[in-house]
């Protein structure tokens, strides 16, 4: 995929949480936990500077030896990472087991750099900044669940007609109040532009049904493009008059982890490379390129599923790693 123009891409900001995955491994002495940057919007935001979109990133960063892992791994994708404050609060962690070949997950959240911010810790947006992703874990708990939910509101009130791309990101276990989280989930809805979900995410919002109803129904809330996901295989674009499909390439999983967050860095990072990373211009994308800007991000997600952890390619990387064939494509109606 080569640019469409001539002016510099607008950069995209991150939202949401940076914790440490601390992985199981076996070890002679027996099980011992290995940990890992990670975090479901920390990933995007890695995976989109790789990809060559300019990126920053803001949530909160502990002073501790967890938190410059993170800002270390920021760093070396090209993220800025400026915003985040210092916080002299403990690093999420989030210990996973296997049972039964299903991840579990402890969540170590109480008091942390990240779940403790508040309103008053909103930086000013870059005037750069040109998308607002958020989503995850860090919609759920409070005070940041609110916090972040302002920041959204205020970027897309502030009359610049900036886009924003929300991914939920649902974890059912990790829920307290479902009724809660529910209503802010349908607000932010309202906000963006793009919505993404994987196929359980939909189904848990929405209920069981027709895919295609299904997306309709997130469609009447607000947003101009719902993705959905599918896993190995591929993903589904809607807009009101248009329906689009792109298969995922076979290719031999070694790790799942990050996929779907490389596949929504691979998106937004398609979508600035037409110059269609706003409002405007996403309403007028033509099928042609949405299918494109889908195929990239499935592109992406099948090279980061060979790797074991959230491991997205570099941009370089794509036009020689497995998915780089054209994917199979399938659509209905015009946008």
């Amino acid at each position: 995929m080569t640019s469409s123009h001539s002016t510099p891409a607008p950069a995209l900001l991150c939202v949401g949480e940076a914790l440490i995955d601390m992985v199981p491994r076996q070890t002679p002495e027996g099980q011992a936990f290995l940990p890992l940057p990670g975090g479901a919007v920390f990933n995007t935001a890695i995976a989109a500077a790789r990809l060559g979109l300019p990126t920053w990133f803001w949530y909160g960063l502990s002073t501790d030896m967890f938190g410059d892992r993170l800002r270390e791994a920021l760093a070396a994708a090209g993220v800025d990472a400026s915003l985040c404050r210092p916080a002299d609060r403990p690093s999420t962690l989030a210990f996973v087991t296997l049972v039964a070949g299903q991840a579990r997950y402890l969540f170590l959240d109480e008091n942390t750099a990240g779940r403790m911010l508040t309103p008053a810790d909103i930086p000013a947006v870059p005037a750069q900044v040109g998308a607002l992703f958020l989503g995850g874990i860090s919609l759920v708990v409070e005070p940041v669940g609110t916090t972040i939910e302002a920041m959204a509101t205020a970027f897309a009130g502030d009359g610049r007609g900036r886009l924003i791309m929300l991914d939920p990101n649902v974890r059912p276990g990790f829920i307290r109040d479902e009724a809660a989280y529910r209503a802010r989930i349908r607000r932010l809805i309202g906000l963006s532009h793009i919505v993404k979900l994987s196929d359980e995410d939909l189904g848990w919002l929405i209920g069981p049904g027709d895919l295609a109803d299904q997306a309709r129904t997130v469609l009447a809330m607000g947003p101009r493009l719902v993705l959905v996901t599918l896993g190995g295989r591929g993903a589904h674009a809607f807009t009101a008059t248009f329906d689009g499909q792109v298969a995922a390439p076979a290719v031999v999983v070694a790790d799942t982890v990050g996929a779907g967050d490389t596949f929504n860095a691979g998106f937004l990072a398609a979508l600035a490379e037409q110059g269609a990373l706003d409002p405007a211009a996403l309403a007028s994308i033509g099928a042609e390129a949405l299918l494109a800007a889908l195929a990239f991000a499935i592109r992406a997600a099948a090279v980061s599923v060979t790797r074991i952890g959230a491991d997205p390619p570099w941009r370089h990387e794509l036009a020689a790693e497995p998915g780089s064939q054209a994917p199979a494509v399938s659509s209905t109606g015009a946008s």
